[in-house]
């Protein structure tokens, strides 16, 4: 079968309900097309962060949708439907929440309970859930197995020597005379990389990354040159729906100077990143990782985010995430046009079309506020004030570590807000967002000013 959906309102005997018509193609000559009607669905959202705020806001726009859980949520998703007290990482409690409230698809934000087999629990339980099972999400919580997966799909990427600690690692640097990217082969917060410019600065990354990610394997990888790109697909198990690409920022000062962070700043679309560009990395570089998952028996359903440098050979992956990104998704969504809820619907159910959703028109860029002594010791409990002034359609501010304290908003979390302006153009977006903060303030803010430049 295939499917060409007209998002409306559907006429009751005296409401109107919100619904999606689909139109289905029958394969008869004499009826061609019938029409069905998916009645609304609660959906639940697992994640607390600015990714899942930004989720929560488009979700919302369904005209699938009935009412929308989040668990745990923080201030900025209660806008958008009911938050439940329940942390990610207790998957028997999220299984139970979802039986309960008869949820018609689940979608799964953070990486760590997809590494700890959430999607499994809920697929086992015969519920709908957008995000891949633990097996397929090992393409992120393994960078050793996303290398070995890159290397039998022939997906371009650097070289790699994989180590069991840092004394192994620090041998062969020490033979190898010359400077290495240093990563952690498991989850941590995209904190876990240090790009080294010489021997002695990876010999350093080595101890440390050794010292903070005990028992973890140990990656050295030759560093590329160009300029970083991120790409996000929709993904069903086979096909893939690729959204507008993006560019985040990860260090924590100006000119991309200082540690390594979470990401503190994203602009979408990436200039000079033609449709034929775009074709290209998703042809070369994610649909050959997702057909061998197939192969291997454990199909890709979710979002997956391919990071890239563009160097003068081509595109090269960086590195594969199994959800969407953390700041980019708070830049791409709002570029988005259709229903998002029906197409991780559509993926979870393994018919993704490509006509399900389309890309607006201009620009979007996000700056991160960030708390006091982030990344390393971010300080909480300060006060946030200016956010009741801003109000625009051109405007949307994503809570990331935000909570409630005495009836004020404070700091909760190293990346505190993503200010996100829209624009016909770039320059239009920065100079939304960054009004914007100028009207917002907490003890210790800090944020970059060369976002998108």
């Amino acid at each position: 079968m295939t499917y060409e959906r007209n998002n409306g309102y559907i006429d009751g005997n005296t409401t109107h309900a919100r619904a999606t018509v689909e139109r289905v193609a029958t394969g008869s000559s004499a009826y061609p097309c019938a029409y069905a009607i998916i009645a609304p669905m609660k959906a639940l959202l697992i994640g607390s962060g600015g990714r899942e705020h930004a989720l929560a806001w488009k979700l919302s726009r369904s005209p699938l949708l009935d009412r929308l859980v989040i668990a745990p949520g923080n201030p900025g998703t209660a806008c958008y439907g009911q938050n439940t007290p329940i942390p990610p990482h207790d998957l028997t409690a999220l299984v139970d929440l979802a039986r309960r409230e008869a949820v018609g698809l689940v979608v799964v934000g953070p990486e760590n309970p997809l590494a700890a087999g959430l999607a499994d629990r809920f697929q086992e339980a015969g519920i709908p859930v957008f995000g891949p099972t633990s097996a397929a999400a090992r393409i992120e919580s393994s960078k050793s197995f996303a290398k070995t997966l890159m290397n039998e799909a022939n997906v371009p990427t650097a070289e790699t020597h994989t180590f069991p600690d840092h004394i192994a690692a620090t041998e062969f640097a020490r033979r190898s005379g010359k400077a290495w990217v240093v990563k952690a082969d498991g989850l941590a917060l995209g904190k876990g990389v240090v790009v080294a410019d010489d021997l002695s600065a990876t010999l350093e990354a080595i101890a440390r990354v050794g010292a903070t990610y005990k028992g973890q394997h140990i990656l050295l990888e030759e560093r590329l040159y160009g300029r970083e790109l991120s790409v996000l697909a929709l993904c069903d198990g086979q096909r893939l729906l690729p959204l507008p690409p993006a560019r985040d920022h990860k260090r924590l000062y100006d000119g991309d100077a200082g540690p390594n962070t979470g990401g503190v700043g994203a602009v979408a679309p990436v200039e000079n990143v033609t449709p034929d560009l775009l074709d290209d990395i998703v042809s070369h570089c994610m649909q050959p990782v997702v057909d061998v998952l197939a192969d291997r028996g454990s199909p890709f359903c979710g979002a997956l985010y391919a990071g890239l440098m563009l160097t003068e050979q081509g595109p090269k992956v960086l590195e594969f995430n199994a959800r969407f990104g953390d700041p980019e998704t708070q830049v791409v969504l709002p570029l988005l046009e259709g229903d998002l809820l029906a197409a991780m619907l559509a993926c979870a159910e393994g018919r993704l079309q490509s006509d399900l959703l389309t890309i607006r028109q201009g620009c979007a860029a996000c700056v991160v506020l960030t708390a006091a002594g982030y990344p390393e010791q971010p300080r909480k409990g300060d006060p946030i004030t200016g956010l009741e002034t801003l109000k625009a359609d051109d405007l949307l501010i994503f809570h990331a570590g935000t909570a409630w304290e005495d009836n004020r908003l404070v700091t909760a979390g190293g990346r505190v807000l993503g200010v996100t302006g829209l624009g016909s153009n770039l320059r239009a977006a920065l100079d939304r967002t960054y009004a914007a903060i100028s009207q917002i303030a907490f003890a210790g803010m800090h944020y970059r000013m060369d976002i998108g430049a």
